[in-house]
């Protein structure tokens, strides 16, 4: 008898314990998944507005060290060459340029990020909602990298060529190419290019994301402030 009845206190207390973590997923009452939805959607639009858009402008990549594009390991070897020889405003003038291309590819960002944003569905906001900190950024990431890759390349290449990029670096690695007994080098700068601007598109929307989970201030309209405080209530 007495085993009977501790397994019921125990049954009970499991129920109650998910019963208690249900409630704690949903404690505001006429909150409903299109509701959930538009929130993500919204915190989402504003990280595509508010930071995204600051990648677009002169020296958003360039100056902005959390997204700035760097040397790839291939062409490290010729800065550090060049500069030994006295030429580092040539290599100075060579990073600029690949930023300079990124910040000009990412203007083509924002109609594809509305669409992934407008194809979000209930299932996915409830997830990204009591996921991670950068739960809705990984969302965007995965629904948009083929279309992005794709929209960017093309930009990225006529932007290499719109701010010099093509020239500069044809000069540099002409240059570093002929000096005696090195391995020369033929690296594919769209590419790169193309991969880092996207790198840096998806931390600026990590940005948003983490700064509206965390900090009630951000939250900048009702909808917001309910929705998220389902996610602090988990």
């Amino acid at each position: 008898m007495k085993k009977i009845f501790a397994l019921g206190i125990l049954m009970a207390l499991s129920c109650c314990a998910e019963l208690q973590q249900v409630a704690s997923q949903y404690p505001q009452a006429g909150v409903t998944n299109a509701d959930i939805a538009a929130g993500l959607k919204e915190a989402l639009n504003n990280g595509i507005t508010k930071e995204v858009s600051k990648l677009t402008v002169t020296d958003g990549f360039y100056k902005n060290e959390a997204v700035k594009i760097l040397l790839p390991a291939e062409l490290q070897k010729v800065d550090k060459t060049l500069r030994g020889l006295g030429m580092s405003s040539l290599a100075d003038e060579g990073l600029k340029v690949l930023n300079r291309a990124a910040e000009s590819a990412v203007k083509e960002a924002t109609p594809i990020f509305v669409d992934a944003v407008q194809k979000m569905t209930f299932t996915d906001a409830r997830n990204i909602l009591m996921g991670s900190d950068n739960s809705a950024t990984l969302y965007l990431q995965n629904a948009t990298s083929d279309a992005l890759y794709g929209k960017f390349s093309p930009v990225v290449q006529t932007s290499l060529a719109k701010v010099g990029a093509d020239q500069v670096w044809a000069n540099i690695i002409s240059r570093y190419n002929a000096i005696p007994l090195v391995n020369k080098v033929n690296p594919d700068l769209k590419d790169y290019v193309t991969r880092e601007a996207m790198k840096g598109v998806f931390k600026m929307v990590a940005v948003e994301e983490k700064d509206i989970r965390n900090n009630l201030a951000a939250r900048t309209s009702d909808l917001l402030r309910r929705i998220f405080s389902l996610q602090d209530a988990k």
